[in-house]
């Protein structure tokens, strides 16, 4: 499902306009963007959360041309769903 797929659905559903359901959702990745740039982590009761970690300092190795790389410690966005969506999916038919 795309993300104008979901806009649409959401219209359907709510009965209001396609532009004001868009100007909504882009608003919601925004906001979760913007919170986990910072190092804030997001949580969506039912949902899931959406949580920044640290990846540690590492070596690995360039295959190629046998050498050693060292590949220095980040943050990497993760998303976490919450216990019963992911019983909600186990459940529900394919």
């Amino acid at each position: 499902m795309t993300k104008a797929e979901i806009i649409a659905e959401i219209s359907n559903k709510t009965g209001l306009e396609k532009v004001d359901v868009q100007e909504t959702v882009e608003a919601f990745f925004k906001v979760v963007k913007n919170a986990m740039v910072g190092g804030e982590n997001v949580y969506v009761r039912g949902f899931g959360s959406f949580v920044v970690k640290q990846r540690a300092e590492k070596t690995a190795r360039n295959i190629s041309k046998n050498t050693a790389i060292i590949i220095p410690a980040h943050y990497v966005p993760t998303f976490k769903p919450a216990k019963t969506f992911v019983e909600k999916v186990k459940s529900g038919n394919k």
